[in-house]
């Protein structure tokens, strides 16, 4: 039996989040459909991350065991052909029993989009929150040095999560501009239940002047989730990139 390691890129918007769900259509679920198709065996995956309703992925990862023959360069190509549009497989590696999707992971990597316009762009509106009203990004910039390094995220935590502790540590935050599109990028070793989409509307209401620079320090200490910013949308989240420990041990 073979252990594959697979990065799947998805268009978020048709699925009821990542992780299998009774009655409702997952993209774990179409993964797996797929890869038995094209194994001819029933195939099930362990996937990184839980991403939500609606959330998208550049870099997800699966892995699932396995016989086949595929060799690892000609395997998303052969998988591509099973899956549905909005699901592509962009890469695919064979990894050792001890490697673990979630427990092997060092830090992984979102970003959250704004439309920062006078108008709604349809073409963006899949995958961008949209603010008509301007944004002071300086402002919004100048708050990520407070998140940064190990802290307890309770204020940014949203209620229903399992999470034993809600100690993280982030290691970086900007907000970037490019015309009217805003992107809120954050890296850290773990995030909690919308952890980065409450970040994310937290920076909002700094920039709309809501939220001062100087009460973000304090937010982050008090812990109270309702001095935070509200919780954007999913559409406009997207799990960019995972790291796991084989590749800092490669350098």
């Amino acid at each position: 039996m073979k252990r594959m390691l697979l990065k799947i890129a998805y268009d978020g918007t048709a699925y009821y989040g990542w992780q299998r769900q009774n009655n409702f259509i997952t993209v774990q679920q179409r993964l797996e459909e797929s890869l038995s198709r094209l194994l001819g065996q029933e195939i099930s995956v362990r996937g990184s991350s839980r991403t939500d309703t609606g959330v998208h992925a550049l870099g997800q990862g699966a892995v699932f065991k396995a016989d086949f023959t595929i060799p690892e360069d000609r395997f998303p190509y052969a998988l591509n052909s099973f899956l549905p549009e909005d699901i592509v497989c962009r890469g695919a590696r064979l990894v050792d029993e001890e490697f673990h999707p979630q427990y092997s992971v060092v830090k992984k990597t979102y970003k959250y989009s704004i439309l920062n316009d006078r108008y709604r762009n349809p073409l963006l509106d899949r995958y961008c929150e949209f603010v008509p009203k301007e944004l002071d990004t300086d402002k919004m910039s100048q708050c990520c040095k407070y998140f940064l390094g190990e802290h307890d995220f309770k204020a940014f935590c949203a209620s229903g999560s399992t999470a034993k502790t809600t100690n993280r540590t982030i290691y970086d935050l900007t907000v970037e501009k490019n015309q009217n599109i805003i992107d809120i990028e954050v890296t850290g070793n773990g995030f909690l239940y919308n952890m980065v989409r409450i970040i994310a509307g937290t920076l909002v209401d700094v920039g709309l002047g809501k939220i001062p620079v100087s009460d973000v320090e304090k937010i982050i200490a008090w812990g109270d989730r309702t001095k935070a910013g509200k919780t954007l949308p999913p559409r406009g989240l997207a799990l960019m990139n995972i790291v796991y420990d084989f590749m800092q041990k490669k350098g």
